[in-house]
């Protein structure tokens, strides 16, 4: 580790190199606190994040940039309607051996064997091109023909979708949404940052970003980040959330129910813990608190939910769901336990 981060309190390591990385962005991108950090914690546990918002918010740039502060390689995919799997994974080529005269198979590698790879508006591929990434973002491994490739450690997919151009796009399936730990939205900036994001992009501005970490220094703060104890009541209040989106079940409220045809799976509720540590560690804590998983909740869920009709057409979103199920779920712990409600929400 470099001299500044050899500290054994991963608590004073984690915080140090978040505000590092911060700062080192804040030469470049102006407001998108809120983004940075969902990006930040997805990368210290060990997820990939999807981006969503309207062209010209610097979507990408805040991916090259956060790409640059970490000495890792990068590839940046453009997704196109005519890309195809293997411009992704790679191909196998014959290559003559100019000494023996023999020809041999070798594997080509593609962008995907880089540690951080940009996935540029990924609903403008087809399906079949989407499902590619697929076994990378899980396995963390490419198979060509029988021969598996194992991808490079650490490995983030932080990809980029445009809501408003749905012609010429091939909305994720879920299956393949589920794979990103957080969905993040960036919103039009306030009109202070806007302002100078104006002056700033509209002058002479040389900025050389620096690198903050090495892989090596980014796999140790994620194996500190597996150590972090949490308790069972925090488990019990993710579970809790997750559990009340399950149209069906036990407890499950009747405005869930009218609203959704299917909730979210075990995957939310490990993203939600292994995110709540992150976060902790990244503010200076060695404990989680439900204020940490509350946080979380929007980011973790909304991609992992499908509202029914009825829901769409009264204008009712995700975000919405999620915050009145927070709402209604007690943080306390022996309230949580003594709700008739959540009671049954345990035994099912």
């Amino acid at each position: 580790m470099s001299e500044n981060l050899k500290a054994e309190d991963p608590v004073n390591v984690l915080s140090a190199a978040r505000d590092r990385i911060v700062e080192q962005l804040s030469q470049v991108i102006v407001g998108q606190e809120e983004v940075v950090e969902q990006m930040l914690i997805s990368i210290f546990s060990r997820g990939h994040c999807l981006l969503e918002g309207v062209p010209g918010l610097a979507k990408t740039l805040m991916i090259s940039s956060l790409a640059k502060t970490m000495d890792l390689s990068f590839s940046r995919i453009q997704f196109t309607p005519d890309l195809m799997p293997a411009d992704i994974t790679g191909t196998e080529i014959i290559e003559e051996n100019k000494s023996t005269g023999q020809r041999e198979r070798r594997f080509l590698e593609g962008p995907v064997f880089s540690n951080v790879v940009l996935a540029d508006e990924i609903n403008r591929t087809p399906p079949k091109t989407q499902a590619a990434m697929l076994e990378a973002m899980q396995e963390k491994q490419v198979t060509v023909g029988r021969v598996r490739h194992e991808l490079a450690d650490p490995f983030f997919v932080l990809a980029t979708q445009n809501p408003i151009e749905q012609e010429g796009t091939y909305p994720l399936p879920e299956a393949q949404q589920d794979r990103f730990m957080f969905k993040v939205f960036v919103n039009y900036p306030n009109f202070e940052d806007e302002f100078s994001i104006a002056k700033q992009t509209t002058a002479a501005n040389q900025v050389e970003l620096r690198s903050v970490l090495s892989a090596a220094e980014i796999v140790a703060l994620q194996n500190a980040v597996l150590n972090v104890p949490i308790g069972d009541h925090l488990v019990r209040y993710a579970l809790s959330l997750v559990r009340q989106t399950r149209v069906g079940h036990e407890g499950v409220p009747e405005y869930v129910s009218d609203l959704l045809q299917w909730g979210a799976g075990p995957r939310a509720v490990q993203f939600l813990l292994i995110g709540a540590k992150t976060r902790a560690l990244m503010n200076g804590r060695t404990h989680v608190a439900t204020e940490d998983i509350r946080a979380l909740a929007k980011p973790v869920l909304r991609h992992r939910i499908v509202l029914n009709f009825a829901a769409e057409s009264d204008g009712v979103t995700p975000d919405d769901l999620i915050q009145r199920l927070i709402d209604d779920t007690p943080a306390q712990e022996n309230e949580l336990l003594n709700d008739a409600r959540f009671q049954k929400i345990f035994a099912s």
